[in-house]
């Protein structure tokens, strides 16, 4: 398999009447931005979202929920255990904490350590900094595929929602508890990433971990049927792969423009703006020939100022339409 190009990628998926990434430090409110009223959306969200999708596929993930043999959840020092050699491994289980920090491992059994912990598509994918009481077992990797903050297209409203919960709201009281929670009628949420060649040689991230990572991040946005976010909607995925090596434009997700005619608070779906792409189109007709590819995927409801795909294809750039 061959390891994965420079490439940029542009994510934007939306949202009615919820809650795209709550702030557990500020009552679970979505986050915003004070100054624009731009709702933010974390990368440590959209890159949940894609775990999610990987364990629901069965691929072999990292960062994922686990027990320890007392039943307990298992912190990354544990979840590291799980990848030793079996030797070591078993004889790591049947040791106390301070016997373990005792431990040395062997140069063979790191390797073989390093080569597990590659096996999960999560590590090749963002890296991970996983620690150990093992002396020399430490692993740390730069993640090859790197977000920026998502960040919605519009300013949105914040509405509270008030309501009484299923309940009562003690033992041997009548009156049931009541709830109240935030939430957005709407967000268009923006998302840019790099894809870095250099990290990737080391973490083994290949060019089909990439369409997994693309074909994960589309489905699993709307898989992520939960209370707060179900009827999430993928509406647009670019991947831009370059010929050259450490090349990239950078910063595409300023070339895409969503227009509407009203406030942008009042805007409560797709079809109340158009998604501009010309500027985009003309910035990757300037760069074409340092260009390998332009892979899309676009929702049908999305409504566009051109046909970006019939435009591309007819100035040669190759495009690979994703279905």
């Amino acid at each position: 398999m061959s390891i994965a190009k420079r490439s940029e990628v542009i994510f934007l998926y939306d949202l009615s009447w919820g809650n795209p990434n709550g702030d557990p430090n500020d009552d679970n409110k979505p986050r915003i931005d004070s100054e624009t009223g731009v709702n933010v959306v974390t990368d440590v969200r959209l890159k949940r979202t894609i775990r999610d999708e990987l364990i629901a596929r069965n691929y072999e993930v990292l960062v994922r929920d686990t027990k320890t043999d007392d039943g307990f959840l298992a912190d990354g020092k544990h979840r590291g255990y799980d990848f030793l050699n079996e030797p070591l491994k078993s004889k790591i289980n049947r040791m106390s904490k301070k016997e373990i920090e005792k431990v040395k491992i062997s140069l063979d059994d790191l390797e073989q350590f390093k080569s597990n912990i590659k096996k999960c598509i999560d590590i090749r994918l963002f890296g991970c900094v996983l620690p150990s009481d093992i002396n020399g077992a430490n692993l740390q990797y730069t993640g090859p595929v790197q977000f920026k903050m998502g960040y919605s297209m519009h300013p949105v409203k914040l509405e509270l929602v008030k309501g009484t919960g299923a309940f009562a709201s003690g033992e041997g009281k009548d009156q049931k508890t009541f709830r109240q929670e935030y939430i957005l009628p709407y967000s268009l949420i923006n998302f840019y990433g790099v894809i870095n060649d250099r990290a990737a040689e080391i973490t083994g991230l290949s060019e089909e971990d990439v369409n997994i990572l693309l074909d994960a991040m589309w489905h699993g946005t709307k898989n992520l049927i939960t209370r707060t976010k179900a009827g999430q909607v993928p509406r647009l995925l670019i991947n831009v792969t370059y010929k050259e090596k450490d090349f990239y434009i950078g910063e595409l997700d300023k070339k895409i423009k969503f227009f509407y005619d009203i406030a942008g608070e009042s805007v409560r779906a797709i079809k109340d703006g158009i998604l501009q792409l010309q500027d985009l189109k003309d910035c990757l007709v300037r760069n074409k020939k340092k260009i390998e590819k332009v892979s899309i995927r676009l929702d049908s409801e999305l409504k566009t100022d051109i046909d970006i795909v019939e435009e591309f294809k007819n100035i040669g750039v190759i495009i690979d339409v994703i279905a």
